[in-house]
């Protein structure tokens, strides 16, 4: 531990001695009139503008540098679309600043396979938001989904540089840049690759798992009169992932087996991957001010494919027990996937009068498919196809803090989204009802271990929530609950049939309802010792086809010591994480059709999940050290977040960013 705390100290020092800039001979100049107030200048956004006076507008960088999180403002497209142009400075916050990996940053409630940027599958069922044709696809749509840009104006080059270095070759990095170039013009852009070692038989640095590299571009524009907006972007994601189809136990058949150090994975050789481009254009022209016109412009392309080569597998044979007999399949050099594209045009009225808030929209969206063992196929489903929709939204904005939404959305011939919102001081409450078309891959799909064709009918869900706020000085409780129905669910599942694929597409015959009652709270002790606990209990009021998989009980917990030291030199938070769920037969996976499904051979037994870290600020610069699993690093036995696949073992991480404006 002394030697963690004196690392950690010469870091702190050696990056504020990095952020020092050597002061120019023109600043020593602009140094000696000492008796003049340095403001920041009006036109400090355009460096190339010339003050107007001799002495006006100088800005004396080496005794204060006056750009920094307040100088450098962003915001969403959702709230520009709202009107509520509200812009918001930086946030260099350390609270949960170590939670890294994507599971923590979606607080526990996915699941994946046991290493970061493997595919991802939420606990709770979730509402849907699209409507319409769609792929089938979504195990890593979490990867791209929480990766959007922000729109910023910038009063200086802003530059952000986040490095994770994991242990056991896990790694993450987000280089992040932007600027304006005028005050009404701003260009910026990120890079994230995710480049993670495998956990199991790994043979050495750069054996990979994980293979993700996500970037943009982006731009935002206003006209002089601020009347006509534009918002432009450019987003590539291909993420990679070898698949090792969890632990095919050899010696050992119980579940300390899945943690010997001589565990071998089923296969060797496969890939997934997922492949996504979008192009999205959003624009705006204020006619009056209650009124203005917008477009949307968006063309996607997704690509979701599955390579292996059976000849180099030793337990192929064993982990798909189905091989494909039709000829024109390739059953030993696997390379099976599907394509989607989509371009869509959105063109509405919206506009805000005092607290009053509308908006209304028409939507034509055009989309195709293709995979090359369907493509010379009659489907139960139109491979290309034009969708037109209707939809809009009102909001009630008593004030910053009191507002009632609602938005509808109706794909013309059946299917449509209803979504309302409150939210208050004392009262958070939700609503979504929803029937939408099902996907691609469910209705069709043939490949060198499945194969199906289905005539589902559209699947609804009505999801409520609501939940209670109550401060009372060092102590916050949010008690509330959630109901979820659903009816004609898709899903998948294990065949039980001889000489068929062991997993397939289904749909419930029955309806799923599932009522939640949650507590979440936040107590203070001590001036600077928190303790956050939250905590969830699933009743199942009905489950047709035993088709749904939640734990009964689902908890997280944080115990924190949060203080500024060092008279306001390092801002620190140290605790402990929590996690925990009751033990329940969860969802498998599939890897070639990249899709959990309902098993019942492995119970998931119940795990704590405990960490302990270290979060520190200093200047602009923020650091973690995490150390993870301490259940597993005392007993030697850790955790299946998917059955046959294992956790994480323990492990430190360490990571850390600076933020420069120069």
């Amino acid at each position: 531990m002394r030697l963690l705390i004196i690392s950690l100290l010469i870091l702190m020092v050696v990056t504020a001695a990095a952020q020092e800039v050597p002061v120019s001979k023109r600043q020593r100049i602009l140094q000696s009139d000492t008796s003049r107030r340095v403001n920041v200048p009006a036109n400090a956004s355009n460096p190339t503008s010339k003050p107007s006076g001799k002495f006006s507008q100088i800005v004396d960088d080496s005794t204060k540098n006056v750009y920094g999180p307040k100088t450098t403002l962003w915001i969403t497209e959702s709230d520009i679309y709202q009107n509520k142009n509200n812009y918001q400075p930086l946030d260099t916050a350390i609270e949960n600043y170590h939670r890294w990996t994507f599971i923590q940053k979606l607080e526990n409630f996915y699941h994946d396979l046991g290493n970061v940027g493997t595919s991802l599958n939420p606990i709770f069922p979730l509402a849907p938001t699209q409507i319409g044709a769609n792929p089938g696809y979504s195990t890593y749509a979490p990867y791209f989904n929480l990766a959007e840009p922000r729109y910023f104006d910038s009063k200086s080059p802003y530059t952000r540089i986040l490095l994770v270095w994991g242990g056991d070759g896990r790694a993450k990095t987000h280089i992040e840049f932007t600027r304006n170039i005028n005050p009404r013009w701003n260009f910026g852009f990120n890079y994230r690759p995710v480049l993670v070692d495998k956990q199991i038989l790994r043979t050495g640095k750069g054996d990979r798992q994980t293979i993700s590299h996500y970037y943009d571009l982006y731009t935002s524009y206003k006209s002089k009169d601020e009347r006509y907006q534009l918002l432009a972007s450019y987003r590539r994601m291909r993420h990679r992932v070898f698949e090792n189809g969890g632990i095919y136990l050899v010696r050992n058949t119980s579940f300390s087996g899945y943690f010997d150090a001589s565990a071998q994975p089923y296969l060797t050789r496969a890939q997934s991957e997922e492949m996504r481009k979008v192009i999205h254009v959003f624009q705006q022209y204020q006619l009056a001010s209650p009124l203005q016109l917008y477009h949307k412009f968006d063309l996607v392309r997704q690509r979701n494919l599955f390579i292996d080569d059976a000849t180099s597998e030793s337990n192929y044979n064993s982990y798909f027990l189905y091989t494909n007999p039709d000829s024109d399949i390739n059953t030993t050099a696997v390379n099976e996937g599907t394509y989607f594209n989509t371009v869509a045009n959105e063109f509405g009225v919206k506009g805000k009068a005092a607290f009053f808030y509308y908006s209304m929209y028409y939507r034509m969206r055009a989309y195709n498919s293709s995979n090359k063992y369907l493509d010379n196929l009659s489907l139960p489903y139109n491979r290309n196809g034009i969708e037109n929709y209707a939809g809009g939204q009102i909001a009630f904005r008593f004030d910053s803090v009191n507002e009632l939404s609602g938005q509808a959305e109706y794909l013309l011939n059946k299917n449509y989204r209803l979504h309302a919102k409150l939210r208050t001081p004392w009262l958070d409450a939700t609503g979504t009802s929803a029937l939408v078309r099902p996907g691609f891959l469910p209705l069709a799909y043939r490949g060198s271990h499945h194969e199906w064709f289905n005539d589902f009918a559209d699947p609804f869900v009505n999801q409520l929530s609501a939940f209670l706020k109550v401060k009372w000085g060092r102590f916050f409780i949010s008690p509330g609950a959630s109901y979820t129905a659903l009816s004609n669910y898709i899903y998948y599942k294990e065949n039980e049939t001889a000489n068929q694929p062991a997993v397939v597409a289904a749909q419930s015959n029955g309806n799923q309802q599932i009522f939640v009652p949650e507590v979440k709270m936040s107590v203070r002790f001590f001036r600077h010792l928190y303790w956050r606990p939250q905590v969830l209990y699933t009743s199942f009021l009905n489950n047709a086809d035993n088709a749904l998989r939640i734990p009964k009980w689902f908890a997280n917990s944080q115990l924190a010591y949060e203080n500024i030291l060092f008279k306001g030199n390092l801002q620190v938070q140290i605790g402990i994480d929590a996690h925990w769920r009751s033990a329940y037969t969860a969802l498998g996976y599939d890897p070639a059709i990249q899709q959990f499904y309902v098993q019942d051979k492995t119970t998931v037994p119940a795990f704590p999940l405990v960490d302990v870290f270290f979060n520190g600020k200093f200047k602009r610069g923020r650091f973690f050290v995490k150390y993870l699993n301490l259940q597993q690093a005392a007993t030697g036995l850790g955790y299946l977040p998917t059955p046959t696949y294992r956790g994480q073992g323990p492990i430190l991480d360490f990571g850390f960013d600076l933020i420069l404006f120069d």
